[in-house]
């Protein structure tokens, strides 16, 4: 049992070792990148809302006439 307890805490050692290295900029990156993305969308939906209308109502209409 004592044997077990120095393996798991050497691995939770190292394990916590290199998530000490990590300075976050991975993590800014994707949050930048998905706040850019998010943007974009909202953007898109209100510049294209006409069209997007349009193109639901004749899938609309279509699916109807079946």
């Amino acid at each position: 049992m004592c044997g077990m307890n120095v393996r798991l805490g050497r691995w939770t050692g190292t394990l916590f070792d290199h998530v000490g290295e990590e300075d976050g900029q991975g993590t800014t990156e994707y949050a930048i990148l998905v706040g850019v993305l998010v943007v974009i969308a909202i953007l898109s939906i209100i510049t294209f809302k006409g069209k997007v209308q349009e193109l639901w109502d004749a899938i609309s209409s279509g699916i109807g006439s079946l």
